[in-house]
């Protein structure tokens, strides 16, 4: 027996995707769909008047399943081509029906009308997936809406916001993710029945140069393999561009991905926030003390890869010669399989991450307390003005006293002291018992609880409610 740890298997199967996507692009669900689509086509072909028996056609369905992978390889090696293979198998296990297999067809009617059936699938998976993810983070944003927290620009101390607040700009790249992935499983076409060069020649033969038969047996077979709409014009193969779109679609979600998990693994620095952490979860092999974000740093490792799957679409796209060249054939079973797999675990961690974030409000504070002095110099120096005081004497003294402050906390001790300063101020004294509440943090934070609110009611809720029924996959987070 082979050790099946002497041989290479992807990590994107073995630690990462989920079960449910692996099965969508497995050799076995790739040759069910190219048996379900010979079957359609000869039903097809039997209602539009040609000569295939009912009696063929059960024999089909009877032998659909039964798939014998070993002889596949035997006369795979034999005849060097992989569909002949599943054609000569298959119609060994349905013998009456041999005759009639892949009747007018090329191989790009069972290749191609399996990736596109295999993409459709997919992105189906990654829908509820990102609704999964929607769910969660619309939750946290709720819970933390008036969290108080330190906004950054350039990652320097900015004007204060709330934990939820910086949420929502998380959650609404998902919703874009969730807009484009409906979108592009919404026009996604299907090939049909084309013919070697996309001109249906072998069909029109089939059907004694009846036309109308020949698109009527094109819209039958997009129906029955559940499109709404089919490919217009194509040569050979469908054209490679929808790859183009649907990987866009796919890879839009590693960026979503990657922004939220860098700005966990930023936050988690301040100690301001973390990803959750088992309790016999190790950090490091030689730090016991670490929590180190670890599923955020394997979102931006796989999100990483899936952004450099993308472009390699286009690539092929654009190296189409004519009606059609099969260079494009080795690198779409990888490319296409793979940024489904990747996104598939990145989504599976990004929920994992969001439903279980942990956030330290007392660090906060103490944050936002170290750099709220100096963000609340004009509001201290428009009370002080209100109270009788000089302004332009308040602002060269609140101005001194800042850069004295600046200067203490980078070279001396690291304190900010600006507020014993501006209270040891006899200038101020008229506001110094108003000071606490001067410096309330959220006095600063404008409008963000409000705008979390809206946000949920106005954009969020509706979306869920519409997609209430959609349930999320199961999945597993592995090491």
């Amino acid at each position: 027996m082979t050790d099946p740890h002497a041989t290479y298997s992807s990590p994107l199967a073995s630690r990462y995707a989920s079960p449910e996507m692996q099965s969508i692009f497995s050799y076995r669900a790739r040759t069910l769909v190219w048996r379900d689509l010979w079957i359609h086509l000869a039903e097809c072909e039997r209602e539009l008047g040609l000569d295939i028996s009912e009696a063929q056609i059960a024999e089909l369905k009877t032998a659909r399943n039964d798939i014998d992978f070993d002889r596949v390889a035997e006369l795979e090696r034999e005849l060097r081509h992989d569909v002949m293979a599943h054609v000569h198998a298959f119609g060994e296990k349905a013998p009456s029906a041999k005759g009639i297999l892949h009747l007018g067809a090329t191989s790009c009617f069972v290749a191609d009308g399996a990736d596109l059936v295999s993409m459709q699938r997919g992105l189906e998976v990654l829908r509820a997936r990102l609704v999964g993810v929607i769910r969660a983070f619309a939750g946290f944003c709720h819970e933390q809406r008036a969290q108080a927290a330190l906004g950054f620009t350039h990652f320097q101390s900015a004007q204060p916001t709330t934990m939820g607040k910086r949420a929502t700009l998380w959650l609404q790249d998902f919703l874009l993710d969730l807009e484009e992935v409906e979108d592009a499983l919404a026009r996604l076409p299907f090939r049909g029945v084309k013919g070697t060069t996309g001109t249906q020649a072998s069909f029109l033969q089939l059907f004694d140069g009846d036309h109308s038969k020949v698109r009527q047996l094109d819209k039958m077979l997009t129906e029955r393999m559940g499109f709404a709409r089919m490919v217009s014009v194509c040569g050979q193969t469908y054209p490679r561009k929808w790859d183009g779109v649907v990987l866009a679609a796919v890879s839009g979600i590693g960026a979503s991905a990657a922004k939220f998990a860098g700005d966990v693994r930023l936050l988690a620095h301040r100690r301001e926030l973390e990803e959750p952490f088992g309790k016999k979860q190790i950090g490091s092999s030689a730090m016991p003390y670490k929590r180190n974000p670890m599923r955020s740093e394997r979102v931006g490792a796989l999100s990483r890869y899936l952004l450099n799957l993308a472009p390699n679409a286009l690539d092929t796209a654009a190296n189409q010669w004519l009606e059609r060249t099969l260079d494009d054939s080795a690198n779409r079973r990888i490319a296409i399989p793979e940024s489904f797999l990747a996104a598939d675990a990145i989504l599976q961690l990004v929920q994992d991450v969001a439903s279980g974030l942990v956030v330290y409000p007392k660090v906060l504070e103490g944050n936002l307390n170290h750099e709220l002095p100096f963000m609340a110099t004009e509001t201290i120096l428009m009370a002080a003005v209100q109270k009788g005081g000089d302004r332009q004497d308040l602002h060269e003294r609140i101005r001194v006293h800042s850069h004295e402050a600046a200067y203490r906390l980078k070279a001396g001790d690291g304190r900010n002291d600006l507020l014993e300063r501006i209270t040891a101020d006899e200038a101020f004294a008229a506001i110094v018992d108003d000071l606490p509440t001067l410096l309330d943090p959220m006095k600063f934070v404008g409008r963000a609880p409000q705008q979390v609110d809206e946000f949920l009611e106005e954009v969020v809720r509706p979306i869920l409610d519409a997609r209430a029924d959609v349930a999320v996959p199961a999945g597993e987070i592995k090491v």
